[in-house]
């Protein structure tokens, strides 16, 4: 079996190949370079707690705010590169923003003062212990009457 590149029509040959890739690019946000795109999101659970693990390389910890209203607990960011390259014969400035926000509603069996965050290697950690109380397994046979 050949597998066959979808540009490799004559037809997508040449002037209209980049045409098409800026399309994907632009409108169809296929392409890893779209900024402000929502970060991808693990959460895990064990015995003692959650752990919400979230994927945003290249951010500094500073670019971060984690807020908690109402068992909503919101985590977003904004980061700004302003890069300028100077020449006699001419001036090249590219800017790069980013922005994103996630919020995530909290079970009741959350302590909520003891939540902890850490940014370390492009992930930001955040431990979102469970209360004492919900930590308690109940195992009992029920009767049916």
């Amino acid at each position: 079996m050949n597998l066959i590149r979808f540009n490799q029509h004559p037809v997508f040959n040449g002037m209209f190949s980049d045409l098409f890739d800026d399309f994907d690019k632009n409108f169809m946000f296929r392409n890893n370079e779209v900024k402000g795109l929502v970060p991808s999101v693990n959460i895990r659970e064990n015995d003692d707690n959650f752990l919400l693990e979230l994927a945003a390389p290249g951010m500094q910890k500073e670019d971060f705010t984690i807020r908690l209203n109402n068992n909503v607990l919101t985590v977003s960011a904004e980061s700004k590169v302003e890069d300028e390259e100077k020449t006699e014969k001419f001036t090249r400035r590219e800017f790069s923003y980013g922005t994103f926000s996630r919020s995530f509603s909290l079970p009741k069996s959350i302590d909520l003062e003891k939540i902890k965050a850490d940014y370390n290697n492009g992930i930001l950690a955040l431990t979102l212990p469970k209360r004492e109380e919900s930590k308690a397994v109940i195992d009992r046979e029920i009767a049916i009457s």
